[in-house]
């Protein structure tokens, strides 16, 4: 049999590939920096090549070392999962995890059945407070947030792709003044998520309507309640599509047939130590493997 590189070089090398840092690298396996340094040059030594592209603050890897790590990296975190089930901790693992409340209840729930089928050993503590990415690593392991985009120094992914609409009563469509045009806006309440405060102005000038205001903007930082205001035919709420998709609330329609794609959109994101964690590997390969990917 050929001999094989120690493990602990092997598993040095693949938290400083996946981490991008050997200071956090070597944080993530409680090494001080200078061993987890020797441990990938021993596994450069014996692979006879350089694994890593060294740049300052930074460890970029080499076209060897992507090569490695695509095929050493799933076997290693198979025989990860092996030992954790060969030791008796796969019979409790926990994820807190940040969400929003109305991606909660109108897309994640109806899911975690799925989940705990194919993974009974792990569990979740959900929060809906607000500031998700603020508090990851300070009680929560992960988040599920709304937004245009995520810090470049966390690990995110964007999960869906989707189109911005007005969501009315179905009533406003009808009666003595009914809502028709673009400019009936005009006399009407627009409601916004305080995690998408700019989409109104994004969505008129996507619209071609520049210089169009309503009457008034409330804010809301609940998607549901901005529904159920909807619904009670108290202004207009701009959401995304599936908000009302998902609804399946028979008084809400959407306004005119103006659809565009949205600046916002759901992102999975952690810190990137947390990617080590078996608990945020499980609910994000989950999640990738259920949710459509971005286009």
């Amino acid at each position: 049999m050929r001999r094989l590189p120690p493990l602990t070089a092997i598993e040095a090398f693949v938290q400083v590939a996946r981490l991008g840092s050997v200071k956090a690298a070597a944080e993530e396996l409680a090494l001080s920096s200078p061993a987890l340094s020797r441990r990938v040059q021993a596994l450069e030594r014996f692979m006879g090549r350089n694994l890593f592209e060294r740049r300052h603050q930074a460890m970029m890897l080499s076209s060897a070392g992507q090569m490695l790590l695509a095929r050493i990296a799933p076997a290693l975190d198979a025989l990860t999962l092996a030992i954790d089930a060969s030791s008796g901790e796969s019979e409790l693992v926990r994820l807190r995890l940040g969400v929003m409340p109305l991606f909660a209840s109108q897309r994640l729930m109806a899911r975690l059945p799925e989940l705990r089928e194919r993974h009974p050993e792990l569990h979740i503590d959900i929060d809906t407070g607000a500031h998700a990415l603020a508090r990851l690593g300070e009680g929560l392991d992960a988040a599920i947030v709304l937004a245009r985009d995520v810090d470049a120094s966390l690990y995110s992914r964007r999960i869906d792709r989707d189109t911005v609409i007005p969501i009315v009563n179905r009533s406003l469509l009808s009666g003595r003044y009914p809502v028709s045009r673009v400019e009936d806006i005009g006399r009407l309440t627009i409601f916004l998520h305080r995690d998408m405060p700019e989409l109104f102005t994004f969505w008129r000038e996507a619209i071609g309507h520049p210089d169009l205001e309503p009457a008034a903007v409330d804010h809301f930082d609940s998607g549901q309640l901005m529904l159920d205001a909807a619904a009670q035919g108290l202004g207009v709420a701009l959401m995304l599509s599936s908000h009302l998709e998902d609804a399946h609330d028979e008084r809400l329609t959407s306004l005119f047939d103006k659809r565009v794609d949205s600046p916002y959109g759901y992102w999975f994101a952690c810190r990137r130590p947390a990617l080590s964690s078996r608990a945020v590997r499980l609910f994000h390969d989950w999640l990738f493997d259920s949710e459509p990917m971005p286009a």
